[in-house]
């Protein structure tokens, strides 16, 4: 079985930052159900674009880099729910 999520660049920033965790919810699913899953993520960085776009969107303050002030929680989140 194969599962493919895309984020196309053209698309809404908050649809491009749900992709990552749609994608990583999947393999979850696979992996409850006992199946062998293979996560490939092509570019983690148009993740943390998207997420530096979604929150100027909201009007939060960058952080001294340009990035959401909340990149490392994200990030953090991300990589424990891949290594779970």
């Amino acid at each position: 079985k194969v599962a493919l999520v895309y984020g196309q660049m053209n698309e809404p920033p908050g649809n491009r930052l749900r992709v990552a965790l749609t994608g990583l919810t999947i393999a979850e699913k696979f992996r409850d159900e006992g199946r062998d899953v293979l996560l490939f993520v092509d570019n983690i960085y148009r993740y943390t674009l998207a997420g530096t776009e979604v929150s100027a969107l909201l009007g939060r303050m960058p952080s001294a880099v340009g990035y959401q002030p909340t990149l490392a929680e994200e990030m953090g989140v991300l990589q424990e729910r891949i290594t779970s």
